[in-house]
């Protein structure tokens, strides 16, 4: 899992039936600092995230199963919204 921030969102009128229906956030990766962490990306939503949202999301195979039509091509998906950070 990787933390980042929901910065934005993107609208596509055409996807495959697969992913059909599932909101697309543009997600900046950040690193243990909260300090941004490489290039925005987009991923899917299935928490019902929005903007400025801290966020974890999976990658790979696991952004895949993550929704519900496991057979399709995401390579990124929020699966939390992060409400408390403690670090020790």
């Amino acid at each position: 899992m990787y933390l980042g921030r929901v910065i934005g969102s993107l609208v596509a009128r055409r996807k495959v039936p697969s992913v059909e229906g599932i909101k697309l956030l543009l997600v900046q990766p950040l690193d243990h600092d909260r300090r941004d962490a490489g290039k925005p990306l987009v991923a899917c939503d299935s928490v019902q995230a929005g903007p400025g949202h801290l966020v974890f999301y999976v990658t790979g195979r696991e952004a895949a199963l993550a929704l519900p039509v496991p057979f399709n091509p995401a390579d990124a998906t929020i699966t939390g919204i992060v409400d408390e950070i403690d670090l020790e």
